[in-house]
């Protein structure tokens, strides 16, 4: 028998770990008792991939596709006479750390997800979103996988946002499935699904296009089964229930906001930027004075409001987890992170798509 070889010197013998809570629940009723969860499961078994087969891992980065086609979280930046005035290495060198960054975060937040959706099957109390949260948990690690593998033909896997960091632990330490449910399948997991089909909308590098329409695919399904099942559950809910989680989900909205648009985010983007032979102080002022561009190309490409107003808000609406009171929260937090420019929250959109699935394959 062969000795077991060591682990390497890189392997993590020590990770980050968070008290977690939940109540495993045994569910004795075999039968289908919310008929789309059992049909999503269905499709996700229909739909599941493999990274190694499905994707093109030999294929090199294309580096003028990916610095022509790159935005810092949804802003369109390479559209700007600053952007494409830039040499094109140092259009690289940018983009491609930049992205390393912004990436990472997600890949941090997939393996957030893989636990999450984990607990998911041992808490939820219908054996349908048993059978959907098992799906979901293999889905997660090939997410982890595939944008692990992405950033390393990027550069280096970079830590985990704070804010970021304390939503994901926040989800795994609640002992509420429902409070789970809320802050991974609707405002983590709508967030996701927003930021990946608009990435994927704008890039143009064949690697990076085609991993986010797999990856998207599959967010679809994991926020349709968050709509699917919390709307069968919440008009069963007291009024003091519903207010928990109403509170449950701005709070993991807003630590989302935080960690897209905090001050350590742009911190360490212009630090990065820095690093790659860009002025921090001259990039800020000139693309400043692009503001119109920037603004016509955001609402151009529907992402003005952003994932959190145009699409986990109108989810929320739609669950009936958006009531006055937790709107007010919202509006005054919105007013003091990016101030009053995008109006009142009532001039957003409403709803959602009716079929996530045949809107992810806009633009595809």
């Amino acid at each position: 028998m062969e000795p077991t070889p060591t682990l390497p010197s890189s392997h993590p013998r020590d990770g980050d770990g968070v008290q977690a809570a939940l109540t495993a629940l045994y569910s004795w009723n075999y039968e289908s008792e919310i008929d789309g969860l059992r049909t999503l499961y269905a499709n996700a078994l229909d739909r599941q991939w493999i990274a190694l087969r499905d994707l093109d891992w030999t294929q090199e980065i294309d580096r003028e596709a990916f610095s022509r086609t790159f935005s810092v979280g949804g802003v369109p930046i390479q559209q700007t006479r600053f952007w494409q005035g830039l040499p094109l290495e140092t259009r690289w060198e940018a983009s491609r750390r930049t992205a390393a960054f912004m990436l990472s975060n997600f890949l941090h937040g997939e393996q957030g997800a893989l636990m999450v959706a984990a607990q998911l099957v041992n808490a939820v109390p219908h054996m349908d979103g048993k059978f959907y949260a098992a799906t979901q948990t293999l889905d997660e690690a090939r997410h982890v996988e595939v944008f692990a593998a992405y950033i390393r033909k990027l550069d280096v896997v970079m830590p985990i946002a704070p804010g970021l960091k304390k939503l994901l632990d926040g989800v795994l330490a609640a002992e509420s499935w429902l409070e789970k449910a809320v802050g991974m399948q609707i405002v983590t997991e709508g967030l996701a699904l927003y930021a990946f089909r608009d990435m994927r909308n704008q890039t143009r590098e064949p690697l990076l296009r085609q991993l986010l329409t797999y990856v998207s695919r599959d967010e679809a399904r994991h926020t349709g089964y968050g709509i699917q099942y919390l709307s069968a559950v919440v008009p069963t809910l007291s009024a003091g229930e519903v207010a928990r989680l109403e509170d449950f989900a701005f709070e993991s909205a807003r630590l989302l906001l935080d960690s897209r648009a905090g001050v350590s985010m742009r911190d360490s983007v212009m630090a990065i930027w820095r690093a790659a032979g860009v002025d921090p102080a001259q990039a800020i002022a000139e693309l400043a004075k692009e503001r119109e561009t920037l603004l016509a190309a955001l609402q151009q490409s529907g992402g003005r409001r952003g994932p959190v107003r145009g699409f986990v808000i109108p989810t929320l609406r739609t669950l009936g987890l958006f009531g006055p009171r937790i709107a007010a929260h919202f509006e005054e937090m919105f007013a003091s992170l990016m101030g009053p420019g995008l109006g009142p929250l009532a001039n957003d959109p409403q709803g959602i798509p009716a079929d996530l699935e045949a809107w992810v394959e806009e633009g595809a």
